[in-house]
């Protein structure tokens, strides 16, 4: 099968987008499809390469924030490489100027298209607003006008996938009215899985991790609607030296994490260490002791299922698709999403219960399995086939 893939985000994994477009496309390609992805260049020139049996074709952009760049003059390339290509399915990843574009083309040409959702608005909202006053009366007509766009989209397509039964939920709640089917973004289990025999110190020291703390991982963007602030309030009023917190990754609220460590005293207790290379993420993952994952708008959170594949308990905020991965109390704990006393008691449960951590790892790992990435592949496959057949 030929498959066309398009979307804002690709080269970086950085997001869960890209990381999802990134696996997908080098699984189909795997499975022996012809895969081509269309992307905004990184050096804003159109470009074609091929990588791990993908052949990318780069448009020319103009980056703006985040992974949205403006790439509305590639009408004429776009149109060139699906006559080349002619695929027998398109697979947009979000709505914004190149996968409007690619819309356009294919409609032209009656190819069938499909879509998948990674998209909330708080995502955009909650690091937005806060820089202007009033700014809790603006989110409702913002949230609005953002599903307006997302659906104008969306609403053309002959099916759309999102990750979890909670993220197909909010789309039907918001009026979409083409079929909705809850496709996991999926988790290499061979990749991520437990090293019991890893050497722990070395990649503790690697990322300046205590070696005689209990450690808590947060993976993912460092920005305000991860509640990464919530995390460090419920340290400051958990008090005890003895735990460490490492926040993993780089984004815009970093500064305000620094300014909030120094606030509370807490320099040795949360740490830092930035962006970790896409090769020691699964090491780093077994070189803790517990995982957690405080954002109020995960549609499923591919940083957590990582965590589970890897066997670690997890401690989650009660929000939007979490629940879907942890059972409270079986693999991890929930606390009350925004609320850092809630956090600092889930904190305070999952230390109490040492000695049930390898039986919660166990249970976090055969959950995880059931997103295994080859069966997401499969999956996408079929979704495909069904749509030709229709």
């Amino acid at each position: 099968m030929k498959i066309f893939l398009a979307g804002q985000a690709y080269y970086r994994r950085d997001n869960g987008q890209a990381v999802f477009t990134i696996n997908l496309a080098e699984g189909l390609a795997a499975n022996g499809h012809r895969v081509v992805v269309l992307a905004p260049s990184e050096t804003q020139k159109a470009e074609r390469h091929l990588d791990h049996g993908v052949k990318i074709q780069a448009v020319p952009a103009i980056p703006l924030v985040d992974n949205t760049n403006i790439t509305v003059f590639s009408g004429g390339l776009i149109e060139q490489i699906l006559d080349e290509v002619q695929p027998d399915v398109i697979h947009i990843q979000d709505h914004y100027f190149l996968s409007h574009s690619v819309l356009a083309a294919a409609r032209a040409r009656r190819i069938p298209i499909v879509g998948t959702n990674h998209f909330l608005p708080e995502n955009i909202t909650d690091n937005f607003l806060h820089h202007f006053p009033f700014s809790q009366w603006a989110h409702k007509p913002l949230d609005h006008l953002l599903w307006v766009s997302m659906l104008s989209v969306y609403n053309q397509l002959a099916a759309v996938s999102t990750p979890t039964e909670t993220a197909a939920s909010i789309l039907r709640g918001q009026g979409i009215h083409v079929p909705v089917s809850a496709i996991s973004c999926g988790v290499d289990v061979k990749r991520f899985r437990p090293r019991p025999t890893l050497n722990r110190r070395m990649i503790r020291q690697k990322y300046g991790l205590a070696l005689d703390r209990v450690v808590m991982l947060y993976v993912g963007r460092l920005d305000r609607e991860k509640d990464l602030d919530i995390l460090v309030d419920a340290m400051a009023q958990f008090g005890r030296r003895d735990i460490q917190l490492a926040i993993v990754g780089k984004g815009s609220f970093r500064n305000e994490l620094e300014r909030l460590r120094e606030k509370f005293g807490l320099h040795d207790t949360i740490v830092l260490p930035g962006f970790v290379p896409d090769n020691d993420l699964p090491l780093l993952f077994n070189s803790v002791d517990l995982f957690v994952m405080p954002g109020h708008a995960e549609l499923q959170s591919i940083a957590t299922l990582e965590a589970m594949a890897s066997g670690l308990p997890i401690l989650a905020a009660r929000a939007r698709a979490l629940p879907e991965l942890v059972i409270h109390g079986v693999n991890g704990y929930l606390f009350t999403v925004r609320d850092s006393i809630s956090a600092a008691c889930g904190i305070r449960q999952l230390i109490q219960q040492r000695a049930q951590w390898p039986q919660m790892g166990a249970v976090s790992r055969a959950k995880a399995e059931a997103h295994d990435h080859q069966k997401v592949v499969a999956q996408y496959v079929e979704w495909y086939r069904q749509l030709r057949r229709n």
